[in-house]
């Protein structure tokens, strides 16, 4: 029997969803016909008892622990949250947001108590199937990464981490007219100093500028996966391989290549075909707030990105002190100041970018291990509102959803993957 899917991007719901809404109700009916109802957790549960990080994610994403009942009145039931806010709110808030999950029955992946769990396949055993999710992030710094326990010190909460690195390549004279530059400053003091003492090893064949490395090539940047990261996710992929029907990896990153957000960095289509390599049926991107382009390899689908579900960024209920300051405000600024603040007042950021509220739903089935027809349904968030509605899901029009859909068959030209467009939904005939 085939096992029906619907992945989502990311859910970064702040408010409670308006179950009387026809939007919302057109939304739950779709997502009733699959057996899985995936989607990327973009925030953490609590009522604001948690002491926040002295940094975030971009905002301090926290929501009452109700909305998540909205998301599976919607009908979402596989949940990926390891991404660039998990750790907005500290330890403390990643545990909690933990146990709400857990008393919730949610299937939820990416994030734990220590890296073995945090890495762990999680499963749903559905009426036509059992499904595996791995949860991964890239676009974290490093202390967001779960720590391994040893016998006598217990592991370190946090997500699985996919680090990778970077190269930045010059012409000959280029690279050496830049070390000249670089050694008038001390800009790199630190750096070689660490080298002096043993702490640092020197770049051979290349140099370090802090932890920016540079080599003599055909000039540009090029990233590829870290190898000890890529293989504990590999050997989770495998297992789940074994234990599931059908194996989903979720991926979270901004990492673009060059300066457009919507083409995927290197490292990331290196790693997306290293899953399919392993078993994975199909890999979901999401992070940058946008769409991103489709591949077809070896006959499964690699989304770059399925762009925003819920963006509801501008409506949380509370931030921390460190958010105001960031902005110039004092003690007696309110949320709206600061968002205001943020946006120069609706002039500039994510919230006046349309694609940012435009997105996709896949829907396809895995029968046997294959995959024969993806379909696409536009998603809009309401660009055009100003009040609570902006950030909420619903069905596309006709003539938004066309519009969505072509934009995307453009990005997806340079993975040579074609999307026929039928009343308003995206094929791809595998």
């Amino acid at each position: 029997m085939a096992v029906s899917i619907i992945a989502t991007g990311d859910s970064f719901i702040t408010q409670r969803l308006p179950r009387d809404d026809k939007g919302c109700r057109a939304l739950k009916r779709i997502l009733s016909k699959a057996d899985v109802r995936f989607t990327n957790f973009e925030v953490l549960l609590h009522d604001f008892e948690i002491s926040p990080s002295a940094v975030s994610g971009g905002t301090w994403a926290a929501a009452r622990p109700q909305v998540l009942d909205d998301l599976k009145w919607l009908g979402l039931n596989m949940f990926a949250w390891a991404n660039n806010h998990t750790l907005d709110w500290g330890q403390d808030g990643l545990l909690t947001t933990l146990r709400h999950l857990e008393s919730a029955g949610c299937v939820h992946a990416g994030v734990g108590g220590d890296l073995r769990e945090a890495s762990m396949p999680k499963y749903l055993d559905t009426a036509h199937g059992r499904v595996a999710l791995i949860g991964v992030t890239s676009s974290v710094p490093d202390w967001h990464r779960a720590g391994a326990g040893r016998r006598d010190v217990a592991g370190r909460p946090g997500s699985n981490l996919l680090r990778f690195k970077t190269t930045h390549y010059v012409g000959r004279e280029d690279f050496e007219r830049l070390q000249e530059i670089i050694n008038q400053t001390e800009v790199n003091a630190t750096r070689l100093q660490m080298e002096r003492e043993g702490f640092a090893t020197a770049e051979e064949g290349g140099f370090l500028v802090r932890d920016i490395k540079f080599e003599i090539g055909e000039p540009g940047t090029a990233t590829a996966v870290h190898a000890q990261d890529a293989q504990r996710i590999i050997n989770s992929v495998k297992e789940a391989a074994a234990q599931a029907d059908v194996v989903l990896v979720s991926h979270h990153f901004h990492e673009m290549k060059g300066a457009e957000k919507d083409r995927p960095a290197d490292f990331a289509r290196e790693f997306a075909r290293l899953c399919i390599d392993n078993g994975a049926h199909a890999y979901l991107g999401h992070g940058p707030h946008i769409l991103r382009g489709i591949e077809v390899y070896r006959n499964r689908p690699i989304f770059y990105s399925l762009g925003d579900f819920i963006f509801q960024n501008d409506f949380v209920e509370r931030q921390p002190a460190d958010f105001f300051e960031n902005y110039g405000l004092g003690p007696d600024s309110t949320v709206l100041d600061g968002m205001n603040a943020r946006s120069a007042n609706n002039t500039r950021g994510l919230g006046v970018d349309r694609r940012v509220f435009e997105s996709v739903m896949a829907a396809f089935e895995v029968k046997e291990g294959k995959i024969n027809r993806i379909e696409l349904i536009p998603v809009s968030l309401g660009f055009e509102y100003e009040d609570l509605r902006k950030g909420q899901p619903y069905p596309s029009l006709q003539e938004d959803a066309t519009r969505i859909l072509a934009g995307l068959s453009e990005l997806s030209v340079p993975f040579k993957t074609e999307i026929a467009i039928e009343k308003g939904r995206g094929i791809i005939n595998i």
